[in-house]
């Protein structure tokens, strides 16, 4: 009998190099993606407590420099709701959905990393 694998989730990190808390973003994500992979083998110690309590699921980690589409910084909107100036955390200077919009395909360096983004499970995080 066949049996689907479900697919990893993809997250995705809007990075910028020379900002600090991005690097630091990187950082974690990448030591996260290692530890919800690893495994205890048989020919490990016979002690794999700390391989057998991890709780996160493996996930595929997708850095980029590029900041987002048009219909990706929509998405990401929704996601962490574009009122009480969150679109502004997102994109400098922008007040609302649309306006975040405009500025970011005027000037694409107005986007501002790190931004992560869980497209499976709807959330995102700057």
């Amino acid at each position: 009998m066949f049996r689907f694998h479900k697919s990893l989730d993809v997250i995705t990190l809007f990075h910028k190099a020379s900002v600090a808390p991005s690097i630091r973003a990187h950082t974690l994500l990448k030591q996260i993606s290692a530890q919800a992979s690893e495994t205890a083998t048989i020919d490990q110690a016979t002690d794999h407590t700390a391989q057998n309590k991890i709780q996160r699921t493996e996930f595929e980690l997708n850095v980029t420099e590029d900041p987002p589409t048009g219909d990706q910084l929509r998405t990401i909107l929704e996601y962490v709701g574009s009122g009480g100036g969150r679109a502004g955390q997102i994109v400098e200077g922008a007040v609302d959905e649309a306006d975040a919009l405009k500025k970011l395909k005027e000037d694409p360096s107005r986007f501002k990393p790190p931004v992560i983004v869980d497209w499976n499970n709807g959330r995102a995080s700057e």
